[in-house]
């Protein structure tokens, strides 16, 4: 901001009278924390309620994955866009018509009647998470003076984006057992809320100049739902499927022909400068690398909660509460860190313990306990990734041009959104090899026993089902592997390249402080 735009700020009845400063900042970040929480839980809280919704619906098991699927596309596919719309547009408005078409795709979906309503709902939900999640960012970076409001805030926000993930599990068990719709008719009374506080806590920005790069929107658009339908589609395949292959290809050539139409834009979508900082690209790495990882965790960890020791879809999502309470506590300890501290330390230690913690859950054996094997490395997992996102989020928007905020939180979003896609993929074609070969030599040493006539055809039966479990536990271990490896290379990122001092970052832009 300019020092003529901060001495107009200073001079406003807000900035001059100090008791409604926090009241007003609370009031914001309790805006923007709402319908974060709403967009993020939205990626898992349909996933326990599936098996309801097919019954319902009568989807096929091919169909079925695109429930979940059909969020992830629309919403990762369009997050510059909406970041670049609100840069131009004004983030409060684009941040609110998110959140109106987030939740008017939510009520469509709750009184869905066939499958292709329903789909239908889940891609708009998709877009208006796409509107919304970026500008919510942005408005943090925009509202709060750098510092420890600013870092405070950024640890609610981070909390809410760890968290949502757990809270989604456990709403959804708990509203499944009334009915399935309520995992979207939840949203309407969040998104309304939201709609009617936002104009009276939030100021909006200053529309941006120039215009909108639809060349790039659409090569940029196209480029990454290809690319994300491609890693989806590996998943419930192969990485040599003929779908896989072309839809990663089109989607690598399509994102280099946005790279050269951003390039020689003269209002370009993604702007190169958002890049070319050396603390911005390791923040993006990063969270790229941990989202991977952490998406991956929920899922295998929630296969084997149910399948493996038995839970319940409501006791399953009971289960990860505290990975919830610890993502929040661990978060808040960051932000108080963030002004005494340097990030490397902070991120790259939460990192460490991450990493630890999937290594941990590698060791998961059929005969595990809750309480002994499984409890405190879900707790490790939550306070190493609160240390984590809280600097890296900071760290991801600090020191970008007020213009530009919104398109660094949208690819900063990305990066999660398409490190989910990229790291399930990958660590369920791993998963899905292991279990396989463990499943294959189990067999075979049964198929020996059971020849010698030593086995009776009950016995043969519980010990077929008892080889299924062994070897889905070996294969999520081996994926737990890989997941603990990529967040240690994570951590080797942070420490050798993210230098950037805590004092700059108390300092940034401390004048920025904006209220409705």
């Amino acid at each position: 901001m300019s020092s003529t735009s901060a001495v107009e700020h200073a001079s406003t009845p807000e900035a001059t009278e100090p008791s409604r400063t926090p009241q007003r900042l609370g009031l914001a970040l309790t805006v923007i924390s709402a319908a974060q929480l709403m967009v993020v839980l939205d990626g898992t809280i349909v996933n326990i309620a599936l098996p309801h919704l097919q019954k319902d619906l009568g989807f096929t098991p091919g169909n079925l994955s695109w429930v979940v699927n059909a969020y992830t596309l629309a919403f990762g596919g369009l997050l510059l866009l909406g970041g670049r719309l609100g840069d131009l547009f004004g983030r409060r408005k684009v941040f609110m018509t998110g959140v109106i078409v987030f939740a008017a795709a939510s009520l469509i979906g709750g009184i869905a009647q066939t499958e292709a309503i329903l789909l239908g709902a889940r891609a708009l939900q998709g877009v208006g998470a796409a509107l919304a999640s970026p500008t919510a960012l942005a408005l943090i970076t925009t509202t709060f003076p750098a510092g420890q409001a600013r870092n405070r805030a950024m640890g609610v926000y981070a909390a809410m984006s760890g968290a949502g993930a757990a809270i989604g599990l456990i709403l959804g068990g708990a509203l499944t057992e009334a009915s399935w719709r309520w995992t979207f008719f939840i949203n309407v009374p969040i998104g309304l809320v939201v709609v009617f506080l936002a104009p009276r806590v939030l100021r909006e920005s200053e529309r941006g100049r120039g215009s909108l790069d639809v060349p790039g929107g659409i090569t940029g658009t196209a480029g990454l739902v290809s690319l994300v339908y491609g890693l989806t589609h590996a998943a419930s395949t192969s990485w040599t499927d003929g779908v896989t292959i072309g839809t990663l290809v089109a989607g690598v050539v399509l994102l280099a022909l946005f790279m050269v139409i951003e390039l020689r834009s003269e209002h370009p979508l993604l702007p190169m400068r958002i890049l070319e900082d050396r603390t911005r690209g390791t923040s993006f790495i990063v969270m790229l690398v941990v989202g991977a990882a952490m998406f991956s965790m929920f899922y295998f960890l929630g296969l084997y909660i149910q399948q493996v020791l038995g839970y319940s879809p409501l006791k399953a999502g009971f289960a990860f509460l505290p990975f919830s309470f610890g993502i929040v506590i661990a978060a808040q300890v960051a932000s108080a860190l963030m002004t005494r501290v340097d990030p490397r330390w902070i991120a790259g230690t939460g990192a460490l313990l991450a990493s630890g913690a999937m290594f941990g859950f590698s060791r998961l054996q059929v005969d595990s306990s809750y309480a002994g094997h499984l409890l405190p490395f879900i707790i490790l997992m939550a306070f190493g990734m609160g240390l984590v996102f809280v600097p890296m989020t900071l760290t991801a928007v600090s020191g970008v041009a007020q213009e530009d905020s919104g398109v660094a939180s949208a690819v900063l979003n990305t990066m999660q959104q398409v490190g989910g896609s990229l790291g399930l993929a990958t660590l369920s074609t791993v998963f899905a090899s292991a279990l396989t070969d463990r499943a294959a030599s189990l067999g075979a040493q049964l198929q020996s026993k059971a020849a010698s006539g030593d086995m009776s055809p009950e016995q043969v039966a519980q010990a077929k089902a008892f080889i299924g479990l062994q070897a889905q536990t070996y294969g999520s271990g081996k994926a737990y592997l890989v997941g603990a490896a990529m967040i240690l290379v994570a951590a080797g990122i942070i420490f050798a390249f993210l230098n950037v001092k805590h004092e700059a970052l108390s300092t940034e832009g401390h004048e920025n402080v904006h209220l409705a």
